[in-house]
């Protein structure tokens, strides 16, 4: 799923991003919004890991949402 249909759909989709990402606040889903930018720095800081490594990882979650939209359709 790209992250221009993720943002458009983000609030049937924030229920999955926190079950991957836990220690993120309800104030840090309100600012991440669906934006790919923010989830990313959001998940570095709550993770302390590097940037590239918490791109890394909302790129694999947004191919496993292509992948489990595909078995529903």
């Amino acid at each position: 799923m790209n992250w221009d249909r993720i943002e458009g759909n983000w609030k049937q989709i924030t229920g999955k991003a926190r079950e991957k990402w836990g220690k993120l606040t309800d104030d840090d889903w309100s600012i991440v919004a669906g934006k790919k930018d923010q989830l990313v720095g959001k998940i570095q800081e709550r993770y302390g890991i590097r940037r590239d490594e918490a791109e890394k990882q909302a790129d694999e979650w947004a191919r496993e949402l292509t992948e489990e939209q595909k078995i529903h359709s």
